[in-house]
């Protein structure tokens, strides 16, 4: 192999709009930020009034309009995805599923998981687009819904709502999943 492709990805690194772009990192950060913040609060909330059940429905019903209204203000779409997914609706598209890969190759090798993070200006649907992906850890709260030990009678329930169900037997300090973030550049 010759140092032709060499030459060639160095060019690529320092082509016009090949970087980050600076001010959509911004934005999707602090989107991700307000949308996690967000959600752990209510999550907070439904454990203390109605335990594990109360939160599966935050998750159930309130997560997708909370990401719709962040985003909305931001002009980004934004989602939540795993490796192991609850809601099939959920499933990473191949760029997310790389990045878990790698959120969770980072978290083996002793990353935390709140600080890993990902983005990168792609084409989708023939437009650029910028997407960010950041890592959620998976806390002590969240262990009554996605722990290795889910209370076989809640199970059932989940299953019931879930019957392709993936998202248990986490560990607190694993990637449980990701907040993705896509924003239009085009």
């Amino acid at each position: 192999m010759g140092r032709g492709w060499l030459v060639g990805v160095v060019l690529l690194a320092w082509a016009p709009g090949a970087g980050a772009d600076e001010a959509s990192l911004t934005a999707c950060r602090q989107v991700a930020k307000a949308f996690m913040g967000e959600m752990q609060g209510e999550l907070a909330a439904a454990l203390e009034r109605g335990g594990p059940e109360g939160a599966l429905e935050v998750c159930r019903v309130k997560a997708r309009a909370v990401a719709q209204r962040h985003g909305q203000k931001a002009g980004i779409e934004v989602g939540r995805t795993s490796s192991r997914v609850r809601n099939p609706r959920n499933a990473p598209d191949p760029w997310e599923k790389a990045g878990l890969a790698e959120f969770e190759s980072r978290a083996a090798r002793g990353e935390a998981v709140s600080a890993l993070e990902r983005s990168e200006v792609v084409t989708v649907k023939g437009l650029r687009t910028f997407r960010y992906l950041r890592a959620v850890p998976m806390g002590e709260p969240c262990l009554g819904c996605h722990g290795p030990a889910v209370p076989e009678g809640f199970l059932a329930r989940i299953r019931e709502l879930y019957p392709k169900d993936r998202a248990v037997g986490f560990a607190v300090g694993e990637v449980r999943g990701a907040v993705s973030l896509a924003k239009p550049l085009d």
